[in-house]
């Protein structure tokens, strides 16, 4: 099998279906003999900021020099980026060693009338054997759709339970209350381990107390309110929290929310007995990177990228926006999925806006038409147009734009990796 085969493989593996549930990966991890069980975890759940608090937190233990194998999805320039190790992505080679090690068992129990897993399933299992042949010392892991049933909760051994923001969203699957959302996101609370949450709404807060007081968990809430901020612009920001000042690199409103999480989580990694200083906190804050998240790709005019793709995130992404480029005339770039709230982050967003770009997210299936996208910006702002291709979206925000203005493209991760690379090459082109 080589790497092209390997991807092939995972491919193929679609035909199988997703069905919810814990039974096929539990199963191929049997046949594996269980290489979750050799790693400790802290395990992020939630709906908005789960990347940027896994950042803070992996580079934190990295920098105090740890192993620290990372566990993320989506990704935004490479496949290889969803298996890292001290921020470094898994090498083709060791991505085909241990695939060809997942397909024996595959085999083995597809001859036994077993089920067959998920593509997801079959990477988070390839994360557990990656993460067990480098020996990480702790592994940070991002569940990939709620909590309790995602692959990622098969482990048992979970030091610190995190969950990050938590708002509506994924609902056909998740529930139609904040409540019962946050209830399955809690599902990833395992006994003896430390949790850590954010300041949260009353149901949601609510849902988790009652699952720690189930399960005899200490809690934690990082209130993230009690933080000032002492300043802010695009090149990131400082803060006071609980009588230390803190430096994160990461622009946008969100990111004192996250980085305060980030930091009472490394408290409890430091309970648990990891060794860890504050001033080690302070510069693996300071260190953190998390593309696509309000990044700045350009200036003259100034270009950024963030994936608000949800009401939640609509309202931060607005906020930062106010914060760090006020009194700018601002021209969105924007493409949605059909399944998520698009209605919603559109009437969020657009009073902002000077211009508006509707493009279709590319090469996915879930992506709303151009057209469709446009006709319901039309509702909350006039100045709208349509763009055939994302070369064409960027092409045209250009000429939109003067040098002091800006351009904003959201609404999706899946898009961020492409739109960077597309403005790279626009930005190399002028300087020719």
């Amino acid at each position: 099998m080589n790497y092209e085969e390997a991807r092939a493989y995972l491919e193929e593996s679609k035909r199988y279906g997703g069905e919810i549930g814990l039974g096929k990966i539990y199963a191929l991890l049997e046949e594996l003999d269980h290489p979750e069980d050799d790693l400790q975890f802290v395990h992020i759940a939630g709906t908005n900021g789960k990347g940027s608090v896994l950042a803070y937190v992996s580079t934190t233990m990295t920098l105090a020099g740890y192993r620290v194998g990372r566990y993320i999805s989506p990704t935004l320039y490479s496949y290889e980026e969803r298996f890292q190790v001290d921020g470094v992505p898994i090498t083709k080679e060791d991505y085909v060693t241990h695939m060809e090690y997942i397909a024996k068992a595959v085999a083995r129990m597809e001859a036994r009338g077993l089920s067959m897993p998920s593509p997801f399933e079959i990477e988070t299992v390839l994360a557990f054997l990656y993460f067990k042949s480098k020996h990480c010392d702790l592994v940070v892991l991002e569940c990939g759709l709620g909590g309790l049933l995602d692959a990622t909760n098969v482990i048992k051994n979970t030091k610190v339970a995190v969950l990050t923001s938590i708002s509506m969203d994924h609902m056909e699957y998740l529930g139609d209350t904040l409540g019962d959302i946050a209830t399955n996101k809690s599902g990833i609370i395992k006994p003896l381990a430390q949790v850590v949450t954010t300041k949260q709404e009353t149901e949601a807060e609510v849902s988790i107390r009652n699952k720690c007081l189930e399960s005899g968990n200490n809690l934690m809430i990082a209130d993230y309110t009690t933080a000032v901020s002492l300043s802010s612009d695009w090149h990131g920001q400082k803060f006071s929290y609980e009588n230390e000042v803190y430096e994160v690199s990461l622009p946008g409103v969100p990111q004192i929310q996250n980085a305060t999480l980030a930091i009472e989580v490394l408290h409890a990694l430091q309970a648990c007995g990891y060794t860890l200083t504050e001033e080690q906190i302070k510069a693996g804050l300071k260190a953190a990177v998390w593309n696509g998240r309000f990044t700045i790709l350009r200036e003259k005019p100034y270009f950024l990228v963030d994936g608000a793709h949800n009401p939640d995130a609509a309202q931060k992404f607005v906020k930062s926006l106010q914060n760090c480029f006020p009194e700018r005339r601002i021209i969105y770039i924007i493409g949605m999925l059909k399944d998520k709230a698009y209605e919603e982050v559109i009437r969020i967003t657009a009073p902002l806006a000077s211009q508006i770009i509707a493009m279709e997210t590319p090469d996915n299936d879930r992506a709303l038409p151009a057209a469709k996208l446009a006709e319901a910006i039309r509702s909350y702002h006039p100045q709208v147009q349509t763009a055939s291709s994302m070369p064409s979206a960027v092409h045209m925000s250009m000429e939109l734009a003067g040098p002091e203005d800006v351009i904003a493209a959201f609404g999706s991760l899946s898009f961020i990796g492409d739109i960077t690379k597309i403005v790279k090459d626009y930005e190399e082109k002028e300087n020719d």
